[in-house]
């Protein structure tokens, strides 16, 4: 059966304490988890529901993959679900799953489950039966036990016609917005039927969920690929009283020109991370033509593009900057240059490298006209984020 997808990452995510669909798990970010699945099990298409301040999240989480849109969620999951059902292509009785982007280990068995089941029912969930003792309590005091028969622990994806679950969201009454779609569903007097769930496909709801999440991701990790990227910057000398180098401010008796604080180590370490990643350079992130960056201190150059880097499942692994310089001396300042660029960068001080040398006075670093800074920066991706065929994904 044909079928279309909602993803649904919207949430804040207050218990877990992060957002959850763009947390890394096992090398991928959450939501990417649920929106390869589905696609893999024939998905047309594939609606992500997000944060009005995520949406910029989605092209790096999701890149690689194809047959996916964005759009803005709402205040509550029934809204941001209509939305992302709005967004949708096709015949109005085109089978839909609504999935939480928080379960990421959806198995296709369970897909096919749901769309067969859809055959002769207005909707289907995948459930498990409740198997362990419930009891109900008060400030902690053990209450009354709780009849387990005939409860199940419903999960997503749901699956409905999209007609059918946009008419009983729209058509919803209740004082509290659903619980979910199967809820509005039968309110509307639909027949929403259970499916075998899977153990595996828990809810990311608090914090130690993640610990096992990421215990059971090992065995399904995307392999990881290494890859080395280089950077390069020259900036000239100039009237001044300090420079800033490698995110350290040196007494000196010139500066370097440029339209941020020219600080030429931290510019050429965030365009070998950029190139590593594939990602342009400091100049498509922050343009020198934009008067915002007028100044601007560049230790937030860099701290962008780690951001970006960890977004993608990729970690840095080390990075190593030569300043090219006859003035001013480096060698005093190397250890506090190295403490600094760790601390940016999330690395032990052991993973940086922080070298000089000069020209013997040949060319204009020789001439003391301008300095110059080269770097290399190690990661490692995971094969979909580093568009690795080796990986069987496609590539961007």
């Amino acid at each position: 059966m044909k079928f279309q997808a909602v993803v649904v990452a919207a949430g804040s995510g207050s218990r877990a304490g992060v957002e959850k669909p763009w947390v890394a798990l096992g090398g991928m970010p959450v939501v990417r988890w649920s929106v390869d699945a589905l696609l893999k099990a024939g998905a047309s298409e594939v609606i992500v529901v997000a944060a009005a301040d995520r949406l910029a999240e989605g092209p790096p989480a999701l890149s690689g993959l194809e047959g996916w849109r964005m759009v803005e969620g709402g205040q509550t999951r029934a809204e941001s679900v209509a939305r992302g059902l709005k967004a949708l292509d096709g015949p109005a009785d085109q089978a839909v799953l609504i999935h939480d982007a928080a379960r990421p280990f959806l198995e296709r068995a369970v897909i096919d489950r749901l769309l067969t089941a859809l055959e002769t029912s207005d909707g289907a969930v995948p459930a498990l039966p409740a198997v362990d003792s419930l009891r109900r309590g008060t400030d902690s005091a053990l209450g009354d036990s709780v009849d387990r028969d005939g409860l199940y622990r419903a999960q997503t994806p749901q699956a409905f016609r999209r007609a059918k679950v946009v008419d009983a969201l729209a058509g919803w009454s209740g004082a509290a917005p659903p619980t979910d779609e199967a809820e509005a569903v039968r309110a509307a007097g639909g027949r929403v039927v259970l499916v075998p769930g899977d153990p595996r496909l828990f809810k990311l709801t608090y914090p130690e969920d993640f610990i096992m999440a990421e215990a059971l991701a090992r065995g399904l990790q995307a392999p990881m690929v290494t890859r080395v990227g280089q950077g390069f910057d020259v900036h000239r000398w100039g009237p001044g009283a300090s420079v800033w180098l490698c995110g350290v401010e040196l007494p000196h008796d010139q500066t370097l020109i440029g339209h941020s604080d020219a600080d030429a180590g931290l510019h050429a370490l965030t365009d070998a991370i950029l190139g590593a990643m594939g990602d342009g350079d400091i100049g498509d992130h922050f343009p020198p033509t934009d008067p915002k960056w007028k100044g601007a201190a560049s230790d937030q150059f860099l701290i962008h593009a780690v951001e970006r880097l960890t977004a993608r499942g990729g970690v840095l692994v080390n990075v190593d900057v030569t300043l090219i310089c006859e003035q001013p001396k480096i060698k005093p300042h190397r250890e506090a240059m190295r403490a600094r660029l760790a601390e940016l960068c999330g690395l032990d001080r052991d993973a940086v490298s922080v070298k000089a040398t000069t020209t013997e006075q040949l060319g204009f670093t020789g001439r003391n006209e301008g300095l110059a800074a080269q770097a290399v920066a190690t990661v490692t991706l995971p094969a979909w984020a580093g568009n690795c065929r080796a990986s069987g994904r496609p590539t961007d």
